[in-house]
């Protein structure tokens, strides 16, 4: 039985054979192993030789080797130097065991993919938008997320001032989305601030008790679009150098939830 060809397959060709991609691919894969951690060489093989046993990923044996691979998550070589190592483990099992090998392959393949682009809540490709002002289109983006929202929106913001915004926020909480807000305790009493005009529209507001100031620029849509960036939501970040970038990747979501509970719960209620 034959194996799916790794992504440069270089074994027994010969130099003239093998496009000048996969050649210099390979080239840089002997020399990235090379100046590898020999540590490193024999933690990756040690968890890839132990799944690969009886063709099986148990529960305490993907998390060991998930543990491993996540440790080079942004290293495309090293990501692409273990799917080399898992390739030629395979190409040694196949024959005695095609089925469970396959199994195997696939699944370190795939942990291997989502390492390197984790995916987004609910088992989609993740996704990332990024907007830069001077201009619009940063208020754009966040408007844009803000109406799409289906059941709920955690806006941890430092500063509220821009009525677009404002307005978006209020129309969906009277649609029916449960909307939160968090926001900085002296920056509410700011000219311009709408925070005392969406409490009165009924929105859950709460700010932070303490001197030092709630920072924060981010939002969560129903739990799985994350909004973030160094731009206030204000008339005034439309004129200065900012970003908006609106991700989808579930680990970075988790954290953010994670943070904007836990100022919930130690915040106060808004009071005006």
């Amino acid at each position: 039985m034959m194996l799916p060809k790794p992504p440069c397959n270089t074994r027994g060709r010969s130099d003239r054979a093998i496009t000048p991609a996969c050649y210099a691919a390979a080239i840089s894969l002997q020399r990235y192993a090379a100046e590898m951690n020999a540590q490193q060489q024999a933690d990756i093989d040690r968890a890839l030789r132990a799944t690969l046993k009886d063709g099986a990923l148990s529960g305490a044996e993907e998390k060991q080797l998930r543990e491993v691979i996540t440790g080079f998550s942004g290293d495309r070589q090293g990501l692409a130097f273990i799917r080399n190592r898992a390739f030629r483990l395979a190409r040694d099992r196949i024959e005695a065991s095609p089925t469970d090998t396959l199994r195997w392959l696939e699944r370190i393949d795939k942990i291997v993919d989502n390492t390197a682009s984790p995916p987004a809540k609910g088992g989609r490709p993740s996704e990332t938008l990024i907007a830069f002002s001077p201009g619009e289109m940063g208020l754009e983006m966040i408007n844009r997320e803000l109406r799409n929202a289906k059941k709920t929106l955690e806006i941890c913001v430092f500063t509220i001032t821009d009525n677009r915004i404002s307005n978006t926020i209020i129309r969906a909480h009277d649609r029916g989305i449960k909307v939160r807000i968090i926001t900085d305790n002296d920056k509410q009493f700011d000219d311009g601030s709408d925070i005392a005009r969406m409490v009165r529209a009924g929105v859950p507001t709460r700010f932070d008790p303490d001197p030092d100031h709630m920072h924060h620029k981010f939002a969560i849509v129903d739990g799985q679009r994350l909004i973030t960036g160094s731009y206030n939501w204000t008339r005034g970040a439309t004129r200065n150098h900012e970003n908006v970038t609106v991700l989808t990747d579930g680990t970075l979501i988790d954290a953010f939830s994670r943070e904007f509970d836990r100022l919930w719960k130690s915040f106060k209620p808004w009071r005006s």
